[in-house]
């Protein structure tokens, strides 16, 4: 007779790593880098902290591991977009309010920021989110390059590209200084501004 007790599938690695990611997560909104231990994430895991080392050496490959993720999930979408019929700043237009939502999403900001800070003390770390961002502006530049106008020289190009990223990294911060803010007319006065900034 078969015990049906113990025929729940066992997690695939895949998923056994995210289960400790969104822990990690979890902890690192709730008491900041330093105060989410192994141990601390092995417990909001329902994990031993003997299995979160089969799959990490240690938070800063948990942190590479996030960073990873946002990328890939950054990837999708500019995919998603250069896919889309009409031009790229149209893509960008209809993208907005759910970017909008994203930088105003208080867990996420609590936990970028989170990382951010511990960027500026930990070299492991600032080195993991400077890669990341490096590869998040040759993706960017090379999307944004269809928009680009032939008298605007590489450094102009490139200001223009930054310019569009301080405004959604800005949001970040105001999500936290003022979570209230009416969204809708922040939406159609970005994309005007993106608008502005790309053609």
């Amino acid at each position: 007779m078969i015990d049906e007790a113990n025929t729940t599938p066992r997690p695939t690695p895949e998923a056994r790593r995210q289960q400790i990611l969104d822990a990690a997560c979890d902890c690192v909104r709730q008491a900041g880098f330093h105060g989410a231990s192994m141990a601390e994430i092995a417990k909001t895991a329902g994990l031993s902290v003997g299995q979160i080392y089969r799959y990490f050496e240690n938070k800063e490959a948990i942190i590479a591991a996030i960073v990873a993720q946002d990328l890939a999930e950054m990837r999708e979408k500019f995919a998603e977009m250069e896919s889309r019929p009409g031009s790229l700043i149209d893509a960008l237009s209809e993208h907005l309010p759910e970017a909008v939502d994203k930088c105003f999403d208080l867990g996420r900001a609590a936990l970028t920021l989170e990382v951010l800070a511990e960027a500026s003390r930990n070299p492991k770390v600032a080195a993991i989110l400077r890669a990341a961002d490096e590869q998040e502006r040759v993706y960017a530049q090379a999307m944004l390059d269809r928009s680009r106008k032939p008298e605007w020289s590489d450094a102009e190009f490139q200001a223009r590209c930054e310019a569009v990223g301080l405004l959604f990294d800005g949001m970040i911060i105001r999500a936290v200084n003022h979570p209230d803010t009416d969204r809708e007319p922040l939406t159609r006065v970005l994309r005007e501004t993106v608008r502005q900034l790309l053609t």
